[in-house]
């Protein structure tokens, strides 16, 4: 069977903004007592900080350097909630707006960005295993996983499921503009010449347009059992 980084198996879930993948791989690193990894929230504390530090997006040596001092790690709480820390300050909050994410993207697409946060990406591969969640994950920092997934739904669905995200964070939301928001960003990441985001030519694409988060996470369970990745279950 081949395997993730030094034997440890990895579940591979990439897919588009607002597809569900966060929540999903949440909830399966649960299940199968794993680690969790959410690559868009390395990328999304680089935008935060170039920002915060008044870096501009041409100045790629220094966002590189910023890229390499952070230190971040995951804690998954019962009720499939993440907490996201910057050495010893939580930062999840930072995270959640729509000017980090749309940031994100832009910061996504900077070579000397993602070379420096490859092997970041890699060193939380630890057994027993590691979801990984991300854009990349399956082509270009895991190819070698046993199970690829490629998470995605509707632009519209996916527009509708962060109106209501956000409506319950009490922040103020238009869905319009973020369909709008949500189309333009998955062009730049599909077209981006550096790990754009596309299917592994051998990921299971799944579409949760029509599904509610139980039966995609049943489904991807089903396949890691089919592969020997959920014996105990």
């Amino acid at each position: 069977m081949s395997l993730g980084v030094n034997s440890v198996p990895v579940i591979c879930i990439d897919g588009p903004s607002g597809a569900g993948k966060g929540t999903v791989s949440r909830m399966i690193a649960r299940h199968l007592g794993w680690h969790f990894l959410d690559s868009g929230a390395l990328y999304r504390l680089v935008a935060v900080e170039v920002d915060r530090q008044g870096i501009f997006l041409n100045n790629h040596v220094e966002m590189g350097r910023v890229a390499g001092l952070l230190q971040v790690r995951f804690e998954v709480d019962e009720q499939n909630k993440v907490a996201v820390y910057l050495g010893d300050r939580e930062v999840s909050a930072l995270l959640q707006t729509e000017s980090a994410g749309n940031m994100a993207s832009r910061v996504a697409a900077i070579p000397e960005v993602r070379r420096v946060l490859l092997d970041k990406q890699r060193a939380f591969c630890q057994a027993p295993g590691l979801l990984a969640d991300g854009r990349d994950m399956g082509t270009v920092v895991f190819p070698a996983a046993p199970l690829k997934v490629f998470l995605t739904a509707s632009p519209d669905e996916r527009a509708r499921r962060r109106y209501n995200q956000l409506k319950e964070m009490g922040l103020d939301a238009s869905l319009s503009t973020l369909v709008e928001a949500i189309r333009e960003r998955d062009r730049r990441d599909a077209e981006r010449p550096i790990s754009p985001m596309v299917p592994a030519k051998d990921s299971v694409v799944l579409d949760s347009t029509s599904h509610d988060i139980e039966k995609v996470v049943a489904m991807i369970l089903s396949l890691a059992q089919s592969r020997g990745l959920n014996p105990a279950h």
